[in-house]
């Protein structure tokens, strides 16, 4: 095998191992995203295939680090970084860039190496979108208050018009929540209310349709305890868009964190006729829960201005609310009312 043939590669494969570290620790402790970290593991799997086909023994034989004649060239930019973020995307930068060299160099010497580099290259190609924009929408959900869903039969005035009023008065997060319509009418809905909240610089969440989400282009998917789990969730909405969970015990809640969603849904809080429930989770369930988890909780269930800051106290981040604001006579006034419950009690 070439000396040179050898450095490169040893140098390439060093610099995507790097790469991957880096961007497994962002998924880690920047996010706290399981999800991400698990498929950056795989991926360094991968690259360990690589390093078999090539021969381990043989590339570390022909590392010459003194003479190398790069070591010391560094660009001004290469030493500084604005942020975690910039940090991230060197990273996959020097990841994709890396899987290339490996690719083409090892179809000299080791054909199922450059496969294995190639499939890597493609790899690095979905993590950065999972990654980069879930970090993002992450990080815009975690500053979310007020989440309120959208039902038409429980809509005082019109659907859209109940819409548009919820997020004039602060709703970060405004879920579709529409069992009956016919799979049409239902995405014509979702893609109005994708771009109204974009026009207020909310996000917007389907329930229980990852098709759905994934066709408007919706920020988040949202299952229940008896949809689908959150990884099929995931395969079909896409990996780049959130997915959030219901869960009414410590034990769902627990199973529901091995599932590795981006957020918790803990209620109900109080007995509500949107959507009874036997059994009544409240604010010592979310107390209790909220503990065990860096994720942001989003309680839900019987949520009024009334018992807001009870739920608050409990340890949400966030409350949800259907009935209480969307049958409400002025849509805008309870939802403020309710936004401002969650943002003095933060």
């Amino acid at each position: 095998m070439d000396a040179s043939v050898c450095r490169i590669l040893d140098a390439n494969l060093n610099r995507a191992r790097e790469a991957l570290r880096v961007i497994e620790d962002y998924a880690r402790f920047a996010c706290d995203d399981a999800d991400a970290a698990e498929r950056v593991k795989y991926a360094r799997h991968g690259l360990r295939r690589i390093v078999q086909a090539l021969g381990p023994d043989k590339l570390l034989a022909a590392r010459d680090i003194l003479n190398d004649v790069g070591r010391e060239t560094k660009t001004v930019t290469e030493l500084e970084r604005g942020s975690t973020e910039d940090v991230l995307r060197a990273a996959f930068a020097r990841l994709t860039e890396a899987a290339r060299v490996l690719g083409e160099y090892s179809k000299l010497i080791a054909p199922q190496a450059a496969e294995a580099a190639e499939k890597l290259r493609y790899q690095a190609y979905e993590l950065e979108q999972c990654v980069v924009l879930r970090a993002a929408l992450r990080a815009r959900f975690r500053r979310v208050r007020l989440y309120v869903i959208l039902t038409e039969a429980l809509c005082k005035h019109g659907w859209y018009q109940t819409a548009e009023a919820v997020l004039r008065g602060g709703a970060g997060c405004l879920q579709l929540r529409e069992k009956d319509l016919p799979d049409g009418e239902l995405l014509q809905w979702a893609r109005r209310l994708r771009q109204l909240t974009k026009e207020h610089d909310a996000l917007l969440a389907i329930n229980d349709r990852p098709d759905i989400a994934r066709l408007c282009a919706a920020d988040i998917v949202h299952v229940g305890q008896e949809d689908i789990p959150v990884a099929d969730a995931r395969r079909i909405a896409g990996a780049n868009l959130l997915v959030g969970k219901s869960t009414h015990t410590p034990e769902q809640f627990d199973a529901a964190l091995a599932e590795n969603p981006d957020y918790l849904a803990v209620g109900p809080m109080f007995a509500t006729t949107t959507k009874p429930q036997k059994h009544i989770a409240g604010p010592e369930t979310l107390r209790q829960v909220s503990a065990r988890t860096e994720l942001p909780l989003v309680a839900i269930g019987g949520i009024t201005a009334a018992n807001a800051s009870e739920v608050v106290e409990a340890g949400a981040g966030c409350i949800c609310a259907c009935s209480a604001v969307i049958g409400a006579d002025d849509v805008t006034q309870a939802a403020a009312q309710l936004a401002a419950t969650v943002k003095q009690k933060k």
